[in-house]
This record gives structure tokens, C-alpha cells and sequence, in this order.
């Protein structure tokens, strides 16, 4: 049984002015993926310059945050939105919600797109290699914050964490969606993506690597207090929402193959 090292949330004190680890969290993350998207924009046949990736990043990370927060309050919290609904603007209070956020993200790709004269998927399959990164830190950020912890084990990293209402082992699950959602799902995306693909295939295999691992890893995952499952005493919110993303993905790269053979009339 391993002890949660209970890490100071504040990186940097000044002061008044507090920075934390999960502040840096992002802030690694949009950088890594702007260095991430200049390669891509090299890339022969990029719909993208390196020049319009600060225009891009901004437009991403105004979807991350107010997407994010959207989703969190709507989908998680919804009970306490409609006691007080300006609760909904203090995003200092913290909360963030993966799906939330990726609706952000879609919304803000589409704006973007629509500014350069662009298909949506251009832009889409541009993003969703980069998008691992910052699912993979914000999952760092939750482990240094020791939050959303994992269901109780009796495996031999199972880990006791400070902020859990029980002095329990429990799954590191923060750690099993930094790699699962993190490094593998980015090394499967950034391979895949490397070669030509038909528009709409990174983003449906996004989709679906993403749901995929979303579903297992909440198997693990403790399911939030307040929600608890909300179907057949093991379906998680996490796992409801995860399911449309592997539906829709996989129907885009279906979509996307057959549509290269039908352009090729083979």
C-alpha cells in the first residue's frame, strides 16, 4: 500500500499571488501543443501555417476553459446551478468536465475554420493529435492535487490519498488516464496522423481512442459522490457520455473510408 505524497497544491507563492501545479498544468500543455502543431504545420499539405497556430491555440483554449466549466456546472452539478446560477462564472471556485470542454473545443474549431475558409475536419483533424497532451497534464494536475481518485484495491499500488473520506488503498486511477489518455492515445494519434489520411479519420479515431479509454478507466475510477452510477448499478456519468463520442467516431472514419473509395471509384 503506497502513501499519496499529499503534494503542496501552490507551485509558487508570492505574496498574495499563489500559482499552482494545476495553473501549470495548462500552461505545459498549450505550449507543448503549439510546439506539437508547428511540426504539423511543416508537414506537407497542412491546412495550417505555423503563423496562424497563436490565433488557433487562443481560440482552443478560450473552448477549454469556458466549455469546460459549462459542461462541469450542466453535467455534473446541474442541482446546484439552479440554487445559484452565478455560480456558474466563478471559475476561480474550480471545476472542469472533459466533454464539456471538448464541445467548447468543437464550437471554437468551427468559428476558426469558418474565419480561414476552411472545412471544420481540416481544422478538427489538425487539433486532435494535440489534444492528448493537455488530457494527459490536466491528468497530472489532478493526481498532484490528489483528486478524483480511483475506487478502493487491494492491489499493490494501491494508493491512501489525504483528501478521500476513508483511509482506504485505492486505484491511482488519475495515473491510468495519463497513460491511457495521455501517451498512448497521443503516440496512436500522432502515428496515425503522420501518414495522409482521408478528412475525418484523425478526428473519428480521436473519438473513439478517447471513449474507449474513458469507459475502462472508469472502472477503476471512484464515481462522483453526489451522482454516484446513474444506470444498472455500474454505469458511471463519465461512461454515459463517453459512449456517443465511440458511436460518432466510429461512424466518421467509416464515413471518411468510404468516401476515399467512392473519390477513387474503386
Amino acid at each position: 500500500m503506497l502513501q499519496h505524497p499529499d503534494f503542496d497544491p501552490v507551485a509558487i507563492g508570492i505574496g498574495p499571488m499563489e500559482i499552482h501545479w494545476y495553473g501549470l498544468t495548462y500552461v505545459v500543455a498549450f505550449l507543448g501543443g503549439w510546439w506539437l502543431g508547428r511540426l504539423r504545420a511543416r508537414r506537407p499539405g497542412s491546412p495550417l501555417s505555423e503563423q496562424q497556430l497563436g490565433d488557433l491555440l487562443f481560440y482552443v483554449a478560450l473552448g477549454v476553459i469556458l466549455g469546460g466549466r459549462f459542461g462541469f456546472v450542466i453535467f455534473y452539478h446541474f442541482d446546484r446551478f439552479l440554487q445559484d446560477p452565478l455560480w456558474l462564472l466563478r471559475i476561480w471556485e474550480g471545476g472542469m468536465a472533459f466533454h464539456g470542454g471538448l464541445i467548447g473545443v468543437l464550437v471554437a474549431m468551427l468559428l476558426y475554420a469558418r474565419s480561414l475558409g476552411l472545412r471544420f475536419f481540416q481544422v478538427a483533424d489538425f487539433v486532435a493529435p494535440l489534444v492528448p497532451l493537455g488530457l494527459g497534464m490536466g491528468r497530472l494536475g489532478n493526481f498532484i492535487n490528489g483528486e478524483l481518485w480511483g475506487r478502493p484495491t487491494e492491489v499493490a499500488w494501491g494508493m491512501v490519498f489525504p483528501n478521500a473520506p476513508d483511509a482506504l488503498a485505492r486505484h491511482p486511477s488519475q495515473l491510468y488516464q495519463f497513460a491511457l489518455e495521455g501517451v498512448i492515445l497521443f503516440t496512436l494519434l500522432w502515428w496515425f496522423s503522420s501518414k495522409p489520411r482521408p478528412m475525418m479519420a484523425v478526428s473519428g479515431l480521436f473519438l473513439v481512442g478517447y471513449g474507449l479509454t474513458r469507459v475502462v478507466v472508469e472502472f477503476f475510477r471512484e464515481p462522483d459522490a453526489h451522482l454516484g452510477f446513474v444506470a444498472m448499478e455500474w454505469l458511471t456519468m463519465g461512461q454515459l457520455l463517453s459512449v456517443p463520442m465511440i458511436l460518432a467516431g466510429a461512424g466518421l472514419m467509416v464515413w471518411a473510408y468510404q468516401r476515399q473509395t467512392n473519390a477513387t471509384g474503386a
